[in-house]
């Protein structure tokens, strides 16, 4: 997808979150201040000026069969919402399709797992289970015709399929995830990225040590993580 940016919006909503980002870490701690920056997120894309046009909505599911990566801080913030609001059948329901699909996905490389489709053990009877607290990456999929997330769904191996994004909704989700990003990495936290499944397994069966491992600044889970630079970031700075 060829994007036009729109740099007065970017260095807006960058600027604008970086710093209330970095004022709540360090007054309010991570995990709050991860959810606080969520309920910005959320309000930042319903203002997006083309958010009409997009496709997305209930029981539209072709992106949650896709490869998911996500940061430490989002796993312990859906870790604390699962065991609040799940029964223990259903806890040990997510965990059993979380091995199964840690087995498989850690068998592959980047590309294959891109090229490979996995149910979110989240969707559940069509519905995404934790839409409150889902990943940035799932917040930040927003496709205006969803055929194009059907035909990758179909053809997963197919890597020339680009779904149509709306640009300034895409530029506003992705600006919002790279400046509080940034505000975690001035504050001295790992930001990389891991596997979903791989990385919510881990911190489902050790909750203190992966936790521990975070607040101490160090990599939460012992996959291996990616960087992933932040791109609207620098162009807002």
């Amino acid at each position: 997808m060829e994007l036009d940016i729109d740099f007065k919006l970017v260095s807006m909503l960058t600027s604008q979150e970086h710093q209330r980002a970095q004022e709540e870490i360090t007054t309010l701690g991570m995990l709050t201040a991860f959810r606080q920056s969520l309920q910005r997120h959320d309000v930042a894309l319903d203002a997006a000026t083309d958010k009409n046009t997009l496709a997305c909505k209930q029981g539209c599911y072709w992106c949650c069969y896709f490869s998911v990566d996500v940061r430490a801080i989002e796993i312990f913030n859906i870790v604390q919402f699962i065991k609040e609001h799940f029964s223990v059948e259903r806890l040990q329901q997510i965990r059993d399709e979380l091995i199964a699909n840690s087995k498989v996905l850690n068998t592959l490389d980047e590309v294959q797992r891109m090229q490979h489709n996995c149910k979110c053990p989240f969707l559940i009877d069509g519905n995404c289970s934790i839409y409150s607290v889902r990943p940035q990456t799932c917040r930040n999929y927003h496709a205006t015709d969803s055929r194009g997330c059907q035909q990758s769904f179909e053809q997963p191996n197919n890597m020339d399929i680009a779904p149509e994004y709306a640009p300034i909704t895409f530029q506003t989700g992705a600006s919002q995830v790279d400046a509080f990003a940034k505000a975690m990495h001035n504050a001295g936290y790992v930001i990389d990225v891991y596997e979903l499944n791989s990385a919510m397994l881990e911190a489902l069966d050790h909750p203190d040590r992966t936790w521990q491992r975070f607040i101490d600044k160090k990599s939460a889970f012992s996959v291996t993580g990616n960087d992933v630079p932040l791109e609207f970031m620098e162009l807002g700075e």
